[in-house]
């Protein structure tokens, strides 16, 4: 019954998800809102809608662990999963406005997190901080669609002149049916994140692995479900600025708004356990600031940098695996990974970076 709650609940996320996201995006296309715009906010925003359900759900239940387990690995996977199965798929273009603001602003907001929970909480105050900067950021983003105006302007007119032939009523009832799908996905994502958070719990319990482990891997692949579907369909479609600024916006999101208000409205905020604040906090910053370099290089994310973060995350997984079980091979593993692999990454990313800065 707890495996069957969980996939239940994971259902419902999903489908929740996509309602809103279906609504949302097709009202923002109504309104002539530009591609990159809605790939960083309406698309970013409604695929983060399941993380802010788990993660509301889990402080109000007292479950801090699985709240912020679940930002810092849906942020880790978002990166590293996401943009590498996309770039696997065919290679991503990276507009400007994302090298140059939108990913600086994902780790600057890993900073401020980090420096935030150096003394274990997110407190209530931190919170309301957050909160703020992401009223800001939308609002800065909005302001950055109204330098596309022309386009926007020529893309309604168009859909206008579409809509005049139409039928009497049918934009009402367009608007209506939009609507619609909001107001569902936002029910199913409320019921699938209460069941997904509690039968979570049971196969934590089950498993003998902590709650943090649960939602930096299983809670937080299963809210990202949404970005996946979304970035892999925007990327086969040609639709690159919605598939990166999907995973850009996201990250940005769940910092800001999910950890935010998950604070702001939990008594007494948000604790940080050590370990998280050890190694999973620095190694979601380390993903953010890895993205500059890539990123920089032709503003192109080619085939084998997504394999590259791909692997990332495979390895990523193995370690927090090993970790909880103590097994015998994890300082061989480490060893490796810290003497090798990651060091050789940094400098070949380096090398990339100083290459296309140069050219």
């Amino acid at each position: 019954m707890v495996w069957i709650l969980f996939v239940a609940g994971l259902v419902l996320l999903v489908l929740g998800a996509e309602s809103l996201v279906r609504g949302a995006s097709k009202i923002a296309s109504a309104l002539g809102v530009p591609p990159l715009l809605v790939g960083l906010t309406v698309v970013a925003y409604g695929t983060s809608t399941p993380e802010i359900a788990v993660s509301l759900q889990a402080a109000l239940a007292g479950r801090a662990d699985l709240a912020v387990g679940n930002v810092v690995g849906s942020n880790i996977f978002n990166v590293l999963f996401i943009l590498g199965l996309s770039a696997m798929i065919a290679p991503l273009l990276v507009s400007r406005q994302l090298v140059w603001i939108d990913v600086p602003l994902m780790v600057g907001t890993s900073v401020l997190m980090l420096l935030m929970a150096l003394d274990g909480r997110i407190s209530r105050l931190d919170g309301g901080v957050l909160a703020a900067l992401i009223i800001l950021y939308t609002l800065f983003l909005v302001r950055q669609a109204r330098k596309e105006r022309a386009a926007a302007r020529e893309a309604a007119a168009a859909d206008q002149r579409g809509d005049a032939a139409s039928p009497p009523g049918s934009a009402a009832r367009t608007w209506v049916v939009n609507l619609a799908y909001l107001a569902a996905g936002l029910g199913l994502l409320v019921l699938g994140a209460r069941w997904f958070v509690e039968s979570s719990m049971a196969i934590a319990r089950l498993m003998g692995v902590s709650e943090l482990v649960i939602g930096l891997t299983i809670v937080a692949a299963g809210t990202s479900m949404p970005e996946v579907a979304t970035s892999i369909i925007a990327t086969i479609r040609g639709e690159r600025d919605i598939a990166v600024g999907n995973v850009v916006g996201s990250n940005i999101y769940n910092i800001l708004a999910v950890l935010g208000f998950a604070a702001l409205l939990s008594p007494g905020g948000v604790a940080v356990a050590p370990a998280a604040l050890d190694f999973d906090i620095p190694v979601m910053l380390a993903v953010a600031v890895a993205c500059l370099p890539i990123f920089f290089t032709g503003h192109l994310i080619a085939r084998w940098e997504g394999w590259l973060f791909f692997g990332y995350y495979v390895a990523y997984t193995l370690f927090l695996v090993l970790s909880s079980q103590q097994h015998d091979s994890l300082p061989a593993f480490s060893w490796v990974m810290g003497v090798f692999v990651v060091p050789l990454t940094a400098i070949t990313l380096i090398i990339l970076a100083a290459r296309a800065r140069t050219r």
